[in-house]
């Protein structure tokens, strides 16, 4: 099993590069290192909105996983929102973020959380079958809006 440690405080330089290489990897461009870095330091603080845990070890994380919190009458109780899953590009492809998604809804579910959503790109049809492999499903009936404040 792939090791799973909740982020703290002491690791947030060691998240930052790893965070900016995923927006580099998915074309994320308009979040500059102060954005980044007010976007993670709160959830490390022990933020209720989320949280972050680091894959691997702690002192060379191989990725992270980003958790935001929030709450749905629809599905009676606390739900999260898969913000951000990233693994080094040389460690791909030996099951390690199916080793976390596989692991994580179990913890989230064993703290009281109902729902994990996320979101994936339509034309990703690779990573669409492995979230579908791992219970995720999509909801027809429903399309994620955004409103950028």
């Amino acid at each position: 099993m792939t090791a799973l440690t909740l982020a703290k405080p002491d690791d947030l330089e060691r998240l930052l590069p790893l965070v900016a290489a995923f927006h580099a990897e998915e074309g994320i461009d308009d979040v500059d290192d102060a954005t980044r870095r007010a976007g993670v330091a709160p959830l490390l603080d022990g933020s209720p909105h989320g949280a972050i845990y680091i894959i691997g070890p702690v002192r060379a994380p191989i990725g992270y996983v980003c958790i935001s919190f929030g709450w749905s009458l629809a599905f009676g109780g606390m739900d999260g929102f898969l913000d951000e899953i990233y693994i080094r590009p040389g460690v791909r492809g030996r099951g390690i973020g199916s080793d976390v998604l596989r692991s994580l809804p179990k913890a989230l579910a064993g703290a009281g959380m109902k729902a994990l959503h996320l979101e994936v790109h339509r034309d990703n049809s690779k990573a669409r079958a492995l979230y579908q492999s791992l219970h995720f499903e999509a909801r027809d009936h429903y399309s994620l809006m955004s409103r950028y404040l």
